[in-house]
C-alpha cells in the first residue's frame, strides 16, 4: 500500500520494487527539467538551480549513464534579461511576468534560449562535459524523415559522450507554451531514443493526494501503477493555476509507463535527487509499468 492509503489505492509491492530496480539500473536516461526548477520568484533564469541540476546529471555520468536533457527555461532567461529594469541591459523590457500573451513569450524565449545554453554550457565545461542544443517541435517527431534526423542526431551524439539538450523551439510552436514545460515533449523523446527511464524533476516532492502548496494534509503518492485513473482524478481536483502543470507531467510520465518505462516524477530541490534514484532508493513518484492496464 502507498502511504495515501485508501485514496489512490495500492500498487503491488513487487512489481514497484521491480521498477525501481530497473529505474536504478538504466543506462539511458531522459532528465526533463521544468521552469519552475530553473528559475526564481521573478520568473528569472536562477544559477545556482541550473548548476545544481548539472550537478545532479552528472552523477549519472559519473556512473557510466547516457543522458539527454529536456530543459525548459528559455522564457525565464528572456525575462532575466530584458525585464531587470535595473539598467543592467541596453534594453529594458516592461515584461508583465505572469503574461500569457503568447507573441510575447516566443519572443522572449528567442531572447532566452542563447543564454540559456551560455549558462549550460558554463556549468557543464567544470565537469569538461560536452553539450549540444536540440530544438525541435512535436511535429518533428510526428513527420518521419524528421523524426528519423532527430533520432540520428541524438544516437551520434550520446556516441560521442556529449549530453543533448533539448528544448521546444517556442519561436514556431506554440501549444507547448500554453501547457507549458515539455512534458509531453520529454515523454515523446524518451519513447522516440527507446531510453530506460524518464526523470521529470519539478518544484515539488512528486505527485499528492492534494496540491502540497494549498492543503498541508496532502500527502505523497509514492507509486503510480494500475491505480492510474483513482490518481488522474485527484490531481484533476487538486488543480489550480499554481499546480496545473503536475498534469502534464503525469500524462508524461504515464505514457512513458505504458510503454515499458519506469519514469520517476521528484524533486529538484533533493539533493542527490538523480543519484538516490540510480542507487535504488524511493525518490519522488515512481511509475510503474503496466502494459497498459488500470483500474477503470
Amino acid at each position: 500500500m502507498t502511504s495515501d492509503g485508501a485514496a489512490v489505492g495500492a500498487v503491488d509491492s513487487g512489481a514497484v520494487d521491480r521498477a525501481r530496480t530497473a529505474a536504478a539500473e538504466a543506462d539511458r536516461v531522459v532528465v526533463k527539467a521544468g521552469t519552475n526548477s530553473l528559475t526564481d520568484g521573478e520568473s528569472r533564469l536562477d544559477r545556482v538551480k541550473l548548476d545544481k541540476l548539472v550537478a545532479d546529471v552528472m552523477d549519472l555520468r559519473r556512473r557510466g549513464k547516457e543522458v539527454v536533457l529536456v530543459s525548459s527555461g528559455a522564457v525565464g532567461a528572456g525575462i532575466g534579461r530584458l525585464g531587470n529594469g535595473d539598467g543592467a541591459t541596453a534594453v529594458d523590457v516592461d515584461i508583465d511576468r505572469g503574461s500569457d500573451v503568447i507573441d510575447e513569450r516566443q519572443a522572449l524565449s528567442t531572447v532566452g534560449q542563447s543564454l540559456l545554453m551560455r549558462h549550460y554550457t558554463q556549468s557543464f565545461d567544470r565537469y569538461d562535459q560536452p553539450v549540444a542544443q536540440i530544438l525541435v517541435t512535436g511535429a518533428d517527431l510526428d513527420a518521419p524523415e524528421r523524426f528519423d534526423n532527430f533520432t540520428n542526431t541524438v544516437e551520434t551524439l550520446l556516441e560521442w559522450g556529449v549530453v543533448p539538450i533539448i528544448n521546444e523551439n517556442d519561436a514556431v510552436a506554440t501549444d507547448e507554451l500554453r501547457i507549458g514545460d515539455n512534458d509531453m515533449l520529454s515523454a515523446s523523446a524518451a519513447l522516440a531514443l527507446g531510453v530506460d527511464l524518464l526523470v521529470t524533476l519539478t518544484d515539488v516532492d512528486g505527485v499528492y493526494t492534494g496540491n502540497p502548496k494549498r492543503d498541508p494534509d496532502a500527502t505523497l503518492i509514492e507509486a503510480v501503477g494500475t491505480n492510474y485513473d483513482a490518481v488522474r482524478e485527484l490531481v484533476g481536483d487538486s488543480t489550480t493555476s499554481d499546480f496545473g502543470g503536475i498534469q502534464t507531467k503525469v500524462e508524461g510520465a504515464r505514457d512513458a509507463a505504458e510503454n515499458g518505462t519506469p519514469a520517476v516524477i521528484a524533486g529538484s530541490a533533493t539533493p542527490d535527487v538523480l543519484d538516490r534514484i540510480a542507487d535504488g532508493k524511493p525518490t519522488g513518484t515512481l511509475f510503474v509499468p503496466t502494459g497498459g492496464e488500470t483500474n477503470e
